[in-house]
């Protein structure tokens, strides 16, 4: 089969004939519907090898992945061939008390198991941008609900779950009245905009630097789309009658976003880092809105993407897709270091090219 694998380090991916799998037991066999391309595939190729794991290379990228079963070794999972599934990525140990709560994102021996362990699709084992995918283990199958397009679902495997869980955990501070901010309203953030509207009862403020971005915000439901410059702190405070923002989910994540973000913060608020930037703030005493909090998320619990897929299979969220065949993967990962993606770029291994360079 075609997989577009990481081959040498500080190289860029490179498409490569390899082996179709075969399910041992307790695996099952994947027909890659759709992989999803994220910018932190791009950390693997661009990072010194010094500051990564010490992956076994080659192995196949792609950690956003959904399918239709294709045959389930023994002890597999118990799911009918054809069954359009989405692929749960935040493996764990199973072992430690997180993982026993299914919060395999937050797995206390998540070092080793990614480091010296069996690693996670597309870190560390072979991944999803190939025709077919190997699940070694059957609960991190997440079967899709009856219409929902199975390559529109694949960024909802991380994009989807990792801003449904930042959001999911604070929906108590999201009663009427109030203000959740998303700053960054690309792939996660237009996602972010949606699942507010459809979870909470907050007013909903946008922000970016790209003008099309923030008319993308509003038609997905945003109350206001502001442009994140020097005169944004004004702009949320004049929307919230002077009170900031309760919520504020930063999905990029350098220095300037986080000041904006704690500009824009109500008392007692919260900051949720979404973003992977480099970024900081000072968290002292006369730096921030008293009572201010914060706190990283990554990824999502297994439950949260069964709950994530089921939203988006009554149409209350929607993943804006490019896609690209496996000959196209290349483009797809130039295009997303270029910043010319119009939606979150998917390669469907099974499908014809549909965007040209």
């Amino acid at each position: 089969m075609l997989a577009y694998q990481f081959t040498t380090w500080e190289q860029d991916f490179e498409l490569q004939e390899v082996p179709t799998p075969e399910p041992g037991p307790g695996e099952t066999l994947i027909r890659v519907a759709g992989a999803g391309v994220c910018h932190s595939d791009l950390y693997l190729c661009d990072w010194p090898r010094s500051s990564l794991p010490s992956y076994e290379l080659p192995f196949t990228v792609g950690h956003e992945i959904t399918g239709w079963v294709e045959a389930s070794g023994r002890g597999g999972a118990d799911l009918p061939v054809g069954t359009p599934v989405a692929v749960y990525g935040a493996w764990g140990c199973n072992a430690c008390p997180q993982c026993a709560e299914q919060s395999e994102n937050y797995c206390e021996n998540a070092a080793a198991v990614v480091a010296s362990g069996p690693g996670r699709p597309g870190l560390g084992r072979d991944g999803g941008i190939g025709e077919f995918f190997l699940a070694p283990q059957s609960r991190h199958l997440v079967p899709l609900p009856a219409g929902l397009d199975p390559v529109e679902a694949a960024p909802l495997t991380d994009a989807g779950l990792t801003t449904y869980h930042a959001i999911k955990q604070q929906l108590d501070r999201l009663h009427p009245g109030t203000t959740a901010v998303v700053i960054g309203i690309g792939g996660l953030g237009s996602l972010a905009v949606q699942i507010l509207r459809a979870l909470s009862a907050a007013r909903v403020i946008a922000l970016d630097i790209a003008p099309d971005r923030l008319e993308a915000a509003r038609r997905q439901g945003a109350h206001h789309a502001v442009l994140a410059d020097e005169d944004a702190p004004g702009a949320i405070r004049e929307a919230t009658g002077g009170r900031g923002a309760e919520l504020i989910l930063d999905i990029v994540g350098t220095d300037d976003t986080l000041a904006l973000a704690a500009s824009a913060a109500a008392i007692r608020g919260h900051i949720t880092v979404v973003g992977i930037g480099p970024g900081s703030f000072p968290m002292g005493y006369v730096h921030v809105p008293r009572g201010l909090s914060a706190s990283t998320v990554f990824w999502g619990a297994i439950p949260d993407l069964a709950e994530v897929v089921a939203l988006a299979g009554t149409g209350a969220i929607k993943s804006d897709t490019e896609r690209f065949s496996m000959q196209q993967a290349p483009l797809a990962y130039r295009k997303l270091r270029e910043g010319t993606l119009k939606g979150r770029a998917v390669v469907v291994p099974h499908g014809a090219e549909v965007n040209l360079p």
